[in-house]
């Protein structure tokens, strides 16, 4: 091969020899693990690649043409917040012996939380990360729940439908079924009578200079917010170190609600996964069947026909408004304010989630979209009630909730400040969505990569640059006046015709490949990597939480600041639990 040729096939060759050792079909780059620092530094200063949004394990046991040499894989997906566009896909390979590989948190800190959850759910070991325990499970779980050899108490098959749920056609009861203590796995060893509950060490703070100054002494206290508490928004726990009533650490907890979404998402057909995704951001269940929908539309090639890619904007766009109409409300009641901004966020939600449940038979749990389309028509009574909610009442309500808001002077004094995450940080972060743009980064994958239909309506990206609690507000705000706008443009040029492209298919089968596919979803970046093998089944199931990647910013936007104002920073990042932790 000549230098020419090897530079085009392994390309920053140059910059840094020996770190891209293939280039697959589909543009990945196969890159040697002791290089990945030298290559991430020089992606992110020089080539632009300054968002890093996801990181993935895979565990390939099983899979054709994999080894044990190679048995473990981690992703990187790579993206420009400048430029836009596609990612860039990096993969380093590890054997099944010893799958280690450096962690890259010093080159784009919000790998933090994903790194951690690839070393809890496949074992595989980050060197050099700062803080490398368990996230999901608790720190004295047995094994690693995602590798494919991994077998969990009362396991029965691999994949559903369990054939041993109805055996010649007949259901058998539980009890009646294989003896379920022999089905029980303890490590190696174990007993019952010495063992110990693991003492788990958090990062505390050691620097001195952080916290209250002044003649009067303080003693550093830790101090546990939740895991059932009304300021968490849920089972979570923030661990706030405290001197005086000044933070000098947080460090957020999560695992409580975690019930292992993707191990249950290999098991389950293509199409059984769509449900599931409901129970993701509860609150955002038409945006997690899209954002499904799309990434194994890609895989199979599917089209979509041109109502049903309408009907799919309108229910996102609709969902997003729900959002953050909530996400308002609830960071008003954690300013103290109960009533009249909770009372607007769910008087408007209700009458969003009548048309959800005309639509799609449920409310919250929608179920709607399909693979090639949606599962269910709207009648011209449902576009006509949607156009007055969106050309009418909508628009009114939202100049009602900043007349109460938006100059409030206690909103004002409690959230101006506060909270303060710039833009740099924000990106370094991997923080996206309205937590990102109201710290001044104009990024929107709508915009950015667009999607679905969205390149033919007419939007605007709002973006503050108070990079504080007031700030996301705001933008949430705006992004309410948008939503509204791309749903009076969709709502006018709906067309008649079909909502599903070719026949309903209940058992799916995807050609072998993989795909990472995202969308703006009301919370951020909502993404689902998904590897087939070519089975009714997916072979490697994963979803970019934004709930659980943008929580790596709680922590650096708290410090400094006082204990009344975590609970409005967590607010103003908008979690939901079921997201978070899967």
């Amino acid at each position: 091969m000549s230098e020419m040729s090897a530079q085009e096939t392994l390309p920053y060759h140059e910059a840094v020899p020996g770190a891209v050792l293939e280039r697959l079909e589909n543009g990945s780059l196969i890159v040697a693990a002791d290089k990945l620092l030298q290559l991430g530094t020089y992606l992110r200063d020089h080539e632009g690649y300054d968002l890093l949004s996801s990181v993935t394990g895979v565990d390939y046991l099983g899979y054709k043409g994999r080894d044990a040499s190679n048995r473990f894989e981690v992703v990187y997906h790579l993206y420009s917040t400048k430029r836009g566009g596609g990612p860039l896909v990096l993969k380093v390979r590890m054997p099944e012996s010893n799958p280690e590989l450096p962690s890259v948190v010093s080159v784009w800190p919000g790998a933090e939380l994903q790194e951690r959850e690839i070393w809890d759910l496949y074992g595989i070991r980050f060197t050099g990360h700062p803080n490398l325990r368990r996230i999901l499970l608790w720190e004295g779980f047995n094994g690693h729940p995602m590798r494919k050899d991994w077998h969990e108490a009362y396991y029965e098959e691999e994949h559903k439908p369990f054939r041993s749920r109805h055996p010649n056609g007949h259901h058998v009861l539980a009890e009646d079924r294989a003896p379920w203590h022999d089905n029980v796995f303890y490590p190696e060893g174990w007993d019952p009578e010495i063992w110990q509950e693991p003492i788990v060490q958090y990062r505390l703070p050691t620097d001195p200079s952080l916290g209250t100054t002044g003649d009067l002494p303080t003693e550093r206290i830790v101090v546990n917010f939740g895991p059932q508490h009304p300021s968490t928004h849920g089972v979570f726990r923030m661990i706030v170190t405290l001197e005086g009533e000044t933070i000098v650490g947080l460090e957020p907890e999560v695992g409580y609600l975690h019930r292992n979404h993707e191990k249950i998402g290999e098991r389950n057909t293509y199409l059984m996964n769509m449900p599931f995704t409901d129970r993701l951001d509860y609150l955002c269940s038409m945006s997690n069947n899209l954002g499904y929908a799309l990434a194994v539309e890609k895989l199979i090639g599917a089209e979509v026909p041109e109502r049903a890619e309408y009907l799919r904007i309108i229910m996102v766009e609709l969902t997003r408004i729900i959002n953050h109409l909530l996400a308002i409300g609830f960071l008003l009641n954690d300013l103290g304010a109960f009533f009249t901004p909770v009372l607007y966020a769910f008087e408007e939600r209700e009458l969003i989630l009548d048309l959800f449940e005309e639509a799609a038979g449920s409310r919250m749990m929608c179920n709607y979209m399909r693979f090639g389309g949606v599962a269910h028509d709207v009648s011209e009574d449902w576009l006509e009630r949607c156009r007055y909610l969106v050309n009418e009442r909508l628009p009114r309500r939202v100049d009602e909730l900043e007349r109460l808001l938006t100059e409030n002077e206690i909103v004002v004094a409690r959230c101006k400040g506060v909270g303060y995450l710039s833009p740099e940080d924000a990106i370094a972060l991997s923080v996206t969505g309205p937590l990102l743009r109201a710290s001044g980064v104009q990024y929107d994958i709508r915009k950015a990569e667009p999607y679905s239909i969205y390149d033919r309506f007419d939007f605007e990206i709002p973006v503050y640059h108070g990079c504080d609690v007031y700030d996301r507000y705001r933008v949430r705000v705006a992004e309410i006046r948008q939503s509204i706008r791309i749903l009076q443009q969709a709502l006018k040029d709906i067309p008649p015709g079909e909502i599903q492209s070719g026949k309903k298919q209940h058992l799916l089968r995807v050609p072998p490949g993989e795909v990472y596919s995202r969308i703006e979803a009301p919370k951020g970046e909502l993404g689902f990597y998904i590897v087939s093998d070519g089975s009714p089944n997916p072979f490697r199931y994963h979803i970019r939480a934004p709930s659980f990647v943008n929580l790596t910013a709680l922590g650096p936007m708290s410090v400094g600041y006082k204990v009344a104002d975590a609970i409005i920073n967590l607010g103003s990042i908008d979690i939901v639990l079921g997201e978070t932790d899967r």
